[in-house]
Parts: C-alpha cells; structure tokens; sequence
C-alpha cells in the first residue's frame, strides 16, 4: 500500500483534516502506521478519541515510531485507549 484507500468524502472537516496528517507525517513508517489506521477508523472515532488522535500527532515521529514499537515509554496523557488500538492495528498488507 502507498497511500489511503478511503476517501474524505462525508468527513467532517475535523476528521478530513486528521485523515491527513496521519498520511501526511514526515516520515514513511508513520504515514503507513497512522494512516492505515484513521482510513479503517476515522469515522468511527468518538470525539475524546479524535482529541486523544489530535494529542498524539504532537509527538515527533522518531518518538512515536519507537513508542508503537515498544522502544520508548510516552507520557500517559499521551498513551491512552486509542494508542493501545493504533498499536495493536495490523500494520502489514492484508494481500500478503
């Protein structure tokens, strides 16, 4: 996979707008982890679990990459509930 699969249309501009930073991070790892994820969920995210996305996306992505990977430990304001789904999604290519 290179990029999203879901389109933005019937979005809110608050989950268009995360829709896109998560593909739109920086760095490749963290475009496949966070965008793979908001294409399945955003629009299923409550609105305590788009802050909690929102708050998350404040972390630098060599941070992020390595808490996802269980190299770091993040602050627990920042690891709630809806880290623990991002981590736990399926980050390989379901074709495989």
């Amino acid at each position: 996979m290179t990029g999203t699969t879901r389109s933005s249309n019937g979005l809110d501009d608050r989950r268009k707008r995360l829709l896109f930073r998560c593909w739109h991070r920086g760095t490749r790892e963290m475009d496949l982890i966070l965008g793979r994820f908001a294409d399945a969920e955003i629009a299923n995210l409550s609105d305590g679990e788009l802050t909690e996305l929102e708050t998350l996306l404040e972390e630098s992505d060599p941070d992020l990459y390595a808490a996802i990977t269980g190299d770091k430990v993040l602050p627990p304001d920042v690891t709630g509930t809806l880290f623990a789904r991002i981590r736990a999604y399926p980050i390989a290519d379901r074709d495989v």
